[in-house]
């Protein structure tokens, strides 16, 4: 028997380590090459990992929740080609003691592109309590029955299949759930096996996970071991990890580096709200989701070229001011793994219909956990929306090297004064508010105030982006 190990690969964009979430094989499983096998979540997102060889599989040698540095093995598969097996990781960790010389098997390097050569470890959560006596341990576990004999439903892609362990008390079975479910689950203190899915092939959805935890304890049948409801305690820690991490990082620096300034303007948008409403009913169309974010998205662009110096970027080794001609639209999104900020490359470039594909295409991915590094770097200017949790403004922070951030505040119903002289007249409009934060490094006060003008004339009369697009 031959061992072959698969070592967790670099995921570029400099980062150095990553999270196991789920594991999509266990022990004695077949797999072909390019088969996912596990998907770990990066300080920027969630990646699936597909398996560089063909074979069955021997050890997981790493386990879910289990933080692991690029170029520790996770894997070992039996290719069937014969020969010597390959070492564990506390073999390894037994080389590693002794004396080895660089590269060795033992001693477990992991070459960083930019980093050198670095010993890697896994770092472990703290263990579960062992099983009662006669329990059956994660690699031999089976899958659950049907009812009645049934053939029981093959889960969606990207799902774990069920798997059902004996205890002392009784079978327990894993509830079914893609992981961001499984972290907004974790983070909210829900027992997934305690909930009802709703979901097709029974999968337990998001909605499953926040009815039960607006609904309370008396509506949830148990929750997390050792969460805050289960214990009674006054306090909860939670790991600051991953996409947490990364954006809290990002924002102190950001903070800390720029020299904010916010302006507000309140506008009058029921142009808008009618073009949004007869856009929605058009043909081409169809297809999109079209909100007044879609329109702003438009007007953004469409002012980058009026003012282009808001598009640009302070380079502070160089000591240069950096204007980009090309807009790379930040879209920010706040998903169960924290805030994410995507963004719609060329989308100056783009039709009304196909910003609005952009976008959607952007949220839903970000919404399911799996955005790409590469859709998060790169960005020029950013749209925030906070209206839609009913607030009506802020002052967002800038997104790192960029030099401004618009946020766009709920749409509502309000008394607006329209007309001029004998006609002036108080009326009901859809108004709302928008804020743009800029780096006052590059962007002055009459720069800023130009752009901002210029995005709220086009939120108010978008007819005028036929005169300036």
């Amino acid at each position: 028997m031959a061992l072959r190990e698969f070592k967790l690969p670099d995921p570029g964009e400099g980062l150095t380590e990553a999270e196991i979430v789920t594991w999509h094989v266990k022990a004695g499983d077949t797999v072909k090459v390019n088969d996912v096998v596990v998907e770990v979540e990066t300080a920027k997102s969630l990646v699936e990992l597909p398996v560089p060889f063909a074979g069955t599989i021997g050890r997981l040698l790493v386990e879910e929740g289990d933080t692991v540095e690029v170029g520790t093995p996770i894997l070992s598969v039996d290719d069937g080609s014969g020969g010597e097996e390959a070492p564990t990781p506390e073999k390894a960790t037994d080389a590693a003691e002794g004396p080895s010389s660089e590269g060795s098997m033992g001693g477990r390097t992991a070459v960083l592109v930019g980093y050198g050569v670095k010993q890697t470890e896994a770092k472990r959560r703290p263990r579960k309590q062992p099983s009662a006596p006669g329990s059956l341990g994660s690699t031999d576990a089976v899958p659950a029955p049907a009812p009645d004999g049934e053939r029981a439903p093959a889960p969606e892609p990207g799902v774990p299949e069920p798997r059902v362990t004996a205890s002392a008390t009784g079978a327990e079975t894993r509830a079914l759930a893609k992981p961001p479910v499984r972290k907004l689950a974790k983070d909210l203190g829900v027992d997934l096996a305690s909930l009802t899915p709703s979901g097709e092939g029974g999968v337990v959805t998001r909605a499953d996970v926040e009815a039960a935890a607006s609904a309370g304890p008396a509506a949830t049948a148990s929750v997390t071991p050792g969460s805050a409801a289960s214990a009674g305690a006054r306090e909860t820690r939670i790991p600051v990890k991953g996409v947490r991490k990364m954006t809290a990082q990002a924002m102190v620096a950001s903070a800390f580096t720029a020299p904010h300034v916010t302006e507000w303007v309140t506008v009058d948008v029921t142009a808008t709200m009618e073009l949004v409403d007869r856009l929605r009913r058009d043909r081409e169309f169809r297809e999109v989701k079209v909100t007044p974010m879609t329109v702003l998205a438009k007007a953004m662009c469409l002012a980058a070229h009026r003012h282009p110096e808001v598009n640009a970027s302070w380079d502070e080794d160089a000591q240069e001011i950096v204007v980009k001609h090309y807009v790379n639209l930040g879209i920010a999104a706040a998903t169960p793994r924290g805030l994410v900020v995507p963004n719609v490359k060329d989308a100056d470039r783009m039709s009304l219909v196909e910003l609005a594909r952009a976008i959607g295409e952007l949220s839903a991915t970000a919404r399911e956990g799996r955005t790409q590094p590469a859709d998060m770097s790169g960005g020029t200017i950013t749209i925030t929306n906070v209206g839609v949790f009913g607030v009506d403004g802020g002052t967002p922070i800038l997104n790192p090297g960029e030099s401004a951030i618009m946020a766009i505040g709920a749409v509502t119903r309000q008394p607006w004064v329209v007309g001029e002289g004998a006609d002036e007249r108080v009326e009901p409009r859809w108004v709302t508010t928008l804020a743009l934060s800029f780096d006052h490094r590059l962007v002055d006060g009459e720069l800023g105030s130009r752009y901002l003008s210029t995005v709220a004339t086009l939120m108010s009369d978008p007819a005028r982006a036929l005169v300036w697009g």
